[in-house]
């Protein structure tokens, strides 16, 4: 049985809708549970009025205290093998639950398994989210999340469903000034945790203005950055000079934190040339054709097209994504 947790607040007018694609899945053994933050506005009755038609669905109220709260009330009550997630104002599409279960019995090496996405909001006016939904669905294989993890969440949070053991063995969702979902990732894959997505479209993932990733400051890329070098300075080789790809103010700013955490660069790596030469609080800002063999390189680059092309350089000169070098941002 498919455990589906779907936490909401004040979700009325998306709601309905959200459970609907639940009911619509073709595999029909599941429970849902639908954890109620305190909701004011009316659809707290309509959960209600889920459960009492279906006997599969489960309605848990609590005192209103934050997504956390409510994710760590549903997962305490899960019933099934598999535990799946969703939000009240995504839409599954009918055969997700169904080709998800698949491919965790057939892969048994696999702990959390995801979905390619359709981007449920306009192109245009949110073209950043856009190009994050289209830079996730292109990681499918364990190593595409793995060597990708430190430079953003790799799945989007409602189409992941894993085993029930995971949480027992990799830990729970943790209260805390970061976004809670891309804490949990980097913790898992900290603890040896193996994550892979179907390469199909079976979510539609709404990008509407009340996200919470748009409103919280703990979806701020400050608090993105802050929870990466917690994690990096957990993943970094101990003996090797550390060297960060991109000598800008913006760019060393965003990973101060791993440097107080006692892993300091020993140099940057620029392909501007007014900066290659320079030295900043005395470490010198070289060329990538100058990498020491040694070196262990963060590519600090966000763009996306950049980032390709420092990936390429790297591996043309023979170093290995994962053991030579990470993109982290």
């Amino acid at each position: 049985m498919i455990s589906v947790v779907l936490p909401f607040f004040n979700a009325r007018p998306t709601l309905e809708a959200a459970v609907d694609s639940v009911l619509t899945q073709t595999l029909e053994d599941w429970e849902l549970l639908l954890v109620d933050d305190g909701s004011t506005d009316g659809s707290s009755e309509l959960a209600k009025s889920f459960a009492e038609k279906d006997s599969r669905i489960r309605y848990l109220p609590i005192a209103h205290d934050g997504i956390v709260s409510a994710l760590q009330t549903g997962i305490e009550n899960v019933q099934g093998d598999f535990v799946a997630r969703m939000d009240a104002d995504d839409l599954c599409l009918p055969t997700r639950f169904e080709k998800q279960v698949a491919y965790l019995e057939s892969h048994e090496d696999v702990d959390l398994v995801a979905c390619q996405v359709t981007f449920g909001g306009d192109k245009e006016t949110q073209a950043g989210y856009a190009a994050h939904v289209a830079w996730l669905n292109q990681l499918i294989t364990p190593e595409d999340h793995l060597y990708h993890r430190f430079v953003d969440a790799t799945v989007a949070h409602p189409s992941v469903m894993w085993r029930r053991g995971g949480i027992e063995e990799f830990g729970n969702y943790r209260e805390g000034d970061y976004p809670e979902d891309f804490e949990l990732w980097l913790r898992w894959f900290q603890g040896g945790a193996r994550f892979a997505k179907i390469p199909e479209e079976l979510l539609i993932w709404q990008d509407l203005p009340s996200r919470l990733s748009r409103n919280d400051p703990r979806y701020d890329p400050e608090a993105f950055y802050a929870v990466k070098c917690l994690y990096l300075h957990k993943s970094l080789p101990k003996k090797r000079p550390v060297y960060l790809w991109g000598a800008g103010r913006v760019t060393r700013k965003r990973f101060t934190g791993l440097e107080k955490m006692g892993k300091p660069f020993k140099g940057f790596i620029d392909v501007a040339e007014a900066k290659i030469g320079q030295r900043i609080k005395g470490r010198p800002v070289i060329s990538p054709e100058d990498i020491p063999g040694v070196a262990f390189i963060l590519l600090g680059v966000a763009s996306h097209g950049v980032r390709e092309q420092a990936i390429a350089f790297l591996e043309n000169q023979g170093r290995v994504i994962g053991k030579d070098f990470l993109p982290v941002a």
